[in-house]
């Protein structure tokens, strides 16, 4: 669905994009730069929070979800263009997050598989070379349990006005 005109997206389609491990060296390293919190950075404190454990930032799960997209985007376009595509949909911004969720921690070690599921589709009168796509971000567990979800809109470009 990233490499998709919006006509061509289906309300329900999913894509895999990847996962990712996040080790207790990265979890420490990025929130020592973005979220210094005794749970993120320090493994001995962690036991004593309400966690238990070393737990990753929010905020590092969420950055993991949307790097692994846009790598998730970037290898797709590069097979078109491998296919002699010789242009491929563009992507507009967002126009925000919503519901941001982070519903379990993520422990050092833990592998985290993120997708997403489009939701709705919205054709614009003010703008009828794009369409406005609502889609679900999501990050399971490897015990396929649910730790991340956000909503996330953003512009793709239309085949035909």
């Amino acid at each position: 669905m990233f490499a998709k005109y919006f006509e061509d997206i289906r309300i329900g389609e999913q894509a895999a994009f990847g996962s990712h491990v996040f080790t207790a060296e990265e979890i420490k390293s990025f929130a020592k730069r973005y979220d210094y919190q005794d749970f993120h950075t320090d493994e001995d404190k962690a036991k004593n929070s309400m966690f238990g454990a070393l737990c990753a930032s929010g905020w590092h799960t969420a950055a993991v979800c949307q790097k692994l997209a846009i790598a998730h985007r970037t290898a797709l376009l590069g097979s078109l263009l491998d296919n002699g595509k010789p242009r491929s949909p563009q992507l507009g911004p967002s126009t925000g997050l919503k519901n941001i969720r982070w519903l379990r921690p993520v422990f050092a070690n833990d592998e985290i598989s993120y997708s997403a599921r489009v939701c709705e589709k919205r054709e614009l009168r003010s703008k009828p070379d794009w369409g406005l796509l609502v889609c679900r971000f999501e990050g399971h567990n490897r015990d396929n349990l649910p730790v991340y979800e956000v909503m996330a809109d953003f512009f793709v470009e239309r085949r035909k006005p």
